[in-house]
């Protein structure tokens, strides 16, 4: 059975930062592209980030490149993100899935809040 648990999110200031996990169970992790998702009320979800199974990583959104990096434990089965300078424009409900399952809308997890206010 397919499972990721999100955690790591919470409330910081403008400029703080937030490192987020992913826990992975049910398939095969380290062979799979992983990315990272946000989703913010009214908006649509966008991939923040991805982390293919060979260490290569992109930020695929143009205000995430620069501010937060993907990485990934294959002998745990993780996936991280490490947001820095954080801006009132970043909060959202961020979630990790396959891309592919992804697009067809399976197997996400309850995501984890991150909120950013002064």
């Amino acid at each position: 059975q397919v499972q990721f648990v999100e955690s790591g999110g919470g409330l910081v200031r403008p400029g703080g930062s937030l490192r987020l996990s992913c826990a992975a169970s049910g398939f095969s992790f380290s062979t799979n592209l992983m990315a990272w998702y946000r989703q913010a009320p009214g908006k649509e979800r966008e991939m923040v980030a991805a982390a293919n199974a060979a260490g290569g990583t992109t930020s695929d959104t143009d205000s995430a490149k620069g501010r937060f990096t993907i990485s990934r434990d294959d002998t745990k089965n993780m996936l991280y993100l490490q947001m820095n300078s954080l801006k009132t424009a970043d909060p959202a409900f961020y979630s990790c899935n396959v891309p592919t399952w992804a697009l067809m809308g399976r197997y996400w997890g309850q995501g984890t809040q991150v909120s950013v206010s002064s």
